[in-house]
């Protein structure tokens, strides 16, 4: 049996791609394993999964900004790649696949010449991470095209455009099931708000502001965050939850639109469901950027409509929101009809063309 070591953490995005894969490999005989933080979400994600077998490893968080934990962090790594070799020598995997964030980085740092390494890149740029782990890597896979461009020649050459992988049973979903979750009867279109697991305040009070004209259209079911439900908003057809798990593939599956942060992976799970999305990115000054040329991108694809944080009134948003209802129809067939909206079957190609040459 062929043997894979996953990594990645820090964030839910660098977690779930790696499990919208695991099924592909288990029907590719792999055995899975992953290498990860004792304390962050990817241990809290991957330690549910009965097949998966978790390693814990040290890592030091990258930063691009002055900070005195600075200075401990090139030592975790040291450690981290100590503890990664120790690892992949004892596994021997078939390849590693990263997934990024900074725990990925001793990971990759310490498969190079040991087995093959595929690096997986969701934003538009590269974050820090990424930039380092790509150096080790074998094979860079993207989710935007322009991203070959943008890059330098040397890296450029290991990089192959797969779009993103999307977790299955988002399409299992159903909308009845969805519509009685969140309490609607159907008889509105139902549009949805998400702001990422801690919420965004921004668009929360944008769109609270707005519900006296949004109700006249819509539904509105707003996953406002943890700690971020306000429960002084009270009124018919607006329901509020902290966060949903296994309920959201049928509440996505009753969903007609959806205001949302712009986060490489939100962006292309609503592209592959066909969802018309307002973007509505992260600032420059709470980033480095990446979420705002995610939403250009797809904006230019026809996909969505983009409103900067800066911009938001309530005027605004009922206007670009109503527009996308309208369109709704034929921005949903384009995007069915992109087959690269969902990258997992050419990440897994690429996994195994990787496993292959060992």
């Amino acid at each position: 049996m062929k043997k894979i070591l996953m990594t990645g953490g820090g964030s839910a995005g660098h977690v779930t791609p790696n499990i919208a894969l695991m099924k592909g490999l288990r029907e590719a005989g792999f055995e899975l394993h992953y290498a990860g933080l004792k304390d962050g979400i990817e241990h809290d994600l991957i330690s549910k999964i009965p097949d998966v077998t978790f390693h814990e490893i040290e890592s030091g968080k990258l930063r691009r900004y002055l900070s005195v934990k600075n200075l401990s962090s090139p030592f975790k790594v040291i450690k981290g790649v100590k503890q990664a070799k120790r690892l992949i020598s004892e596994l021997k995997p078939d390849v590693v696949f990263s997934k990024g964030g900074f725990v990925s980085v001793p990971v990759v740092m310490a498969a190079r010449g040991k087995c093959p390494v595929v690096c997986h890149e969701s934003d538009y740029t590269p974050g820090l991470a990424n930039k380092i782990a790509s150096r080790y890597a074998d094979t860079v896979c993207v989710t935007f095209e322009d991203t070959i461009a943008l890059s330098k020649s040397g890296i450029a050459k290991k990089m192959v455009h797969t779009g993103t992988p999307i977790r299955p049973e988002l399409y299992d979903g159903v909308r009845e099931k969805g519509l009685e979750a969140m309490g609607f009867d159907g008889s509105k279109p139902v549009m949805m708000v998400m702001g990422g697991s801690l919420g965004a305040a921004a668009v929360n009070e944008g769109v609270r502001k707005a519900l006296p004209e949004l109700l006249k259209r819509f539904d509105v079911v707003h996953l406002c965050g943890k700690g971020k439900v306000d429960d002084s908003v009270s009124c018919k057809g607006y329901r509020q939850f902290e966060y949903v798990g296994r309920e959201l593939p049928d509440m996505l599956a009753a969903t007609s639109v959806v205001i949302s942060r712009a986060g490489a992976n939100a962006v292309f799970e609503f592209m592959a469901l066909g969802i018309p999305a307002l973007l509505i990115p992260l600032p420059l000054e709470a980033s480095r950027g990446d979420q705002i040329l995610n939403a250009n991108y797809v904006v230019k694809k026809g996909y969505a409509k983009k409103l900067d944080q800066k911009d938001i009134t309530p005027e605004l948003l009922v206007k670009l929101i109503s527009e996308l209802q309208d369109n709704r129809a034929a921005m949903h067939d384009m995007m069915k009809a992109d087959a690269l909206c969902d990258g997992t079957e050419e990440v897994l190609a690429e996994i195994l063309k990787a496993a292959d040459r060992k």
